[in-house]
């Protein structure tokens, strides 16, 4: 294969990507995907951690590590749900309210970065394309054999 396939030029993008927010957290004792997690819950309200995983993408046995890992620094605390004893909510603490604002700060200095350096129509363009992408894979139209 001469030519670089759409695979590969995500898959190296989003591995720059990822390394560039792991260095950046690493900058502040933490990880890209603990970043994410803060990103992901409600500051104010707190966020139920079935609805963690799905979320972010991840696998519950990944997440369970990195929820552990967060309570562990102290950036989260787990209570009973008050509408539903059964499940558990989750709750930033105050140093996981200022590390969530760092992570808001570093990836919105990499949105900024890209949208200075890339023009509007090219950026919504490959927004429009990952948006494809995304809807051929969720709506299997790739590998399905009965479609063409």
């Amino acid at each position: 294969m001469k030519e670089k396939t759409i695979d590969y030029v995500l898959r190296a993008t989003w591995m720059a990507v990822s390394k560039m927010y792991n260095e950046e957290a690493g900058k502040a004792g933490s990880t890209m995907a603990t970043g994410f997690a803060l990103l992901s819950i409600d500051p104010e309200k707190g966020t139920p951690s079935t609805s963690l995983g799905p979320k972010m993408g991840m696998e519950a046995t990944s997440l369970s590590r990195i929820l552990k890992s967060m309570e562990e620094k102290k950036l989260i605390v787990r209570k009973k749900n008050p509408k539903d004893g059964r499940s558990v909510l989750l709750y930033l603490t105050p140093f996981g309210k200022e590390m969530r604002e760092y992570s808001k700060g570093v990836v919105l200095r990499f949105d900024e970065a890209v949208k200075s350096s890339v023009p509007e129509k090219d950026l919504k363009t490959f927004i429009n394309v990952a948006k494809t992408i995304t809807d051929l894979i969720i709506e299997k139209k790739i590998y399905d054999k009965n479609l063409k």
